[in-house]
């Protein structure tokens, strides 16, 4: 194949980026997961004047009966908060902390990927290694070890999901990457005298986007698990902060009693979480038709 023809036959990436974004319209399993995300986004957007009450103010008077009423439409909590206004405050946490650690995680996974599967040999070694140590240690295990060493805190948490989501990204990139760097259109540019940088990023990042897009969605729905496991161990934000897996945590408890405490926020991370797999079925759905 000449150079020209191969030229020829890369993909547009913003051509084919917008008609698959048109064509999620036609899935309604992806609509289903961007109704269920934009809700989410929306909410922690406007929560300043959506959510009925102060987060942490405590009502004494709901002491007495926290059930829901007119007032508190989902009832208050052990401490008589406003349990419908930490929701709506704590998806502030959640939409604050997984999409950074995701993007933040990719960028990392995504240059290291590029680098040892491009360049191979011992810079190849020298990634796989590394990664290799990290994913050998249970996921769980490793999330408490660096909350517990740095301290409950926002950042603490995106540092964490980092340095334990980006080996797994590696992977997954230097696989693609493997198997895209013999295509003629990678070829084509080495022939132009295209530098290696340039071949990555331009050439053979663009044609991994749609497995990367749909890990991506999944990935963040892994991450707000997370954030809400961190949360309910007491290792997410520092209270009063609302946190979803925190309220869960708070209440567990009264479960027996009062199940609406932890019912509700465990319901929210639920939602939350199958939005992003919704999203991420739809995106796969449709790039098996591209």
């Amino acid at each position: 194949m000449t150079v020209a023809a191969a030229q020829s036959a890369r993909p547009s990436l913003s051509r084919r980026t917008w008609a698959q974004i048109r064509l999620l319209k036609e899935s309604p399993v992806g609509m289903v997961g961007v109704f269920l995300v934009t809700f989410w986004i929306l909410v922690a957007i406007f929560a300043p004047w959506i959510a009925p009450h102060d987060p942490n103010e405590s009502n004494m008077d709901a002491l007495i009966d926290p059930s829901p009423t007119a007032v508190n439409l989902l009832g208050t909590d052990n401490q008589g908060r406003d349990i419908l206004s930490r929701i709506i405050w704590g998806s502030r946490t959640v939409l604050a902390v997984a999409p950074v650690a995701v993007i933040i995680a990719y960028t990392l996974g995504c240059l290291l990927g590029l680098l040892a599967g491009y360049h191979r040999g011992w810079i190849d070694q020298v990634i796989n290694r590394i990664a290799d140590i990290i994913l050998s240690f249970p996921a769980i295990i490793l999330y408490i070890i660096v909350i517990m060493r740095l301290g409950p805190s926002a950042l603490n948490v995106i540092m964490a999901v980092v340095f334990i989501a980006t080996p797994q990204i590696v992977r997954i990139v230097r696989g693609m990457t493997l198997e895209l760097r013999e295509h003629d259109y990678v070829s084509a540019a080495k022939m132009r005298g295209e530098s290696a940088f340039y071949i990555m990023i331009a050439e053979i990042l663009p044609n991994a986007r749609g497995p990367l897009i749909v890990d991506a969605c999944l990935r963040m729905g892994y991450t707000t698990i997370t954030i809400g496991v961190l949360g309910f161990l007491g290792l997410g934000l520092p209270p009063p902060d609302p946190d979803w897996g925190g309220m869960v945590k708070d209440t567990y408890a009264m479960m027996t009693i009062y199940p609406h405490m932890s019912l509700f926020p465990a319901i929210a991370i639920s939602s939350l979480v199958v939005g992003f797999s919704l999203l991420a079925d739809g995106i796969r759905e449709i790039s098996l038709r591209d």
